[in-house]
This record gives C-alpha cells, structure tokens and sequence, in this order.
C-alpha cells in the first residue's frame, strides 16, 4: 500500500512539474515563417498580459472586408525593459505592423514589427523565429 501511494505522488509530482514546460510553444507550432505580412490597421486592443502580449488590429482589406489581427508579442517585461509603456500604444491609433501569418487562423500572427503611421521608428521590433534562434530557409 505505501509503494503504491509513494508511485502515486511521483507520477502526480512528474505531471505537474511537465504541464507548464508542455505548454509553451515554439514558433512553428503556430506561425508559418513563408507567410511574411505587411499590413496598415487601426489598433482595436493592446493586451499586456503573460507570457505573452497581444495587440489587436482591424486591417480593411481590399475587397472592403475588415479582419481584425491578433498579434503575438514577447513578454511585458521584455516590452517594458525596450521602454514602451502601457500608454505608448492605444486604441484608434493607426499602425503599420510586419509578422508572420498563422498556420491554422491566418489573421494570428507573430509580432515581428509595430510603427504608428507617422513615426519613422517602430515601437517594437522582435518575434518570430529569428528571436527563438531558429534559422527559416527561403523566408522573406
């Protein structure tokens, strides 16, 4: 009986120390590093939340459709120590952003730039698999 429950706590210690390192992802799990985008929007949210941010962008396509992006950033902190501030980025603003697109939900992607139209220099330039160490043949 006590080996049994001793097998038990392992197996449950094990499980729950491996669930978090499960859970994060690597780029390629989501992105897709031949889907390079450049897009022009108006910011609809700007999510300072772990592990990582997200900004929200309405872009209008050509055919006059609006679809609204849902772009990955690094960390707060790391955004917070590159010195832009909660109040740097607002809603209404209008952006030009640079990422990769999704694999599976095309209008997520990964945060590789952020510029306020009118500004010569972005906010944010990270992301994607160059910031992971990961080499992409034949990316644009």
């Amino acid at each position: 009986m006590r080996n049994r429950l001793t097998r038990m706590i392992v197996a449950l210690a094990l499980v729950t120390v491996a669930t978090p390192l499960a859970a994060h992802h690597g780029f390629d799990t989501e992105y897709d590093a031949k889907k390079k985008v450049k897009l022009t929007g108006v910011v609809t949210q700007v999510a300072w939340t772990n592990p990582h941010m997200r900004v929200y962008v309405d872009v209008t396509m050509p055919d006059g459709k609006v679809v609204n992006w849902n772009l990955e950033l690094t960390s707060p902190n790391r955004i917070r120590r590159q010195g832009w501030g909660p109040s740097d980025l607002l809603p209404g603003e209008k952006v030009i952003f640079e990422g990769y697109g999704g694999k599976i939900v095309e209008n997520r992607g990964s945060l590789l730039s952020i510029t306020k139209v009118g500004q010569d220099k972005p906010l944010f330039e990270e992301g994607g698999p160059e910031a992971e160490g990961q080499t992409i043949p034949g990316a644009i």
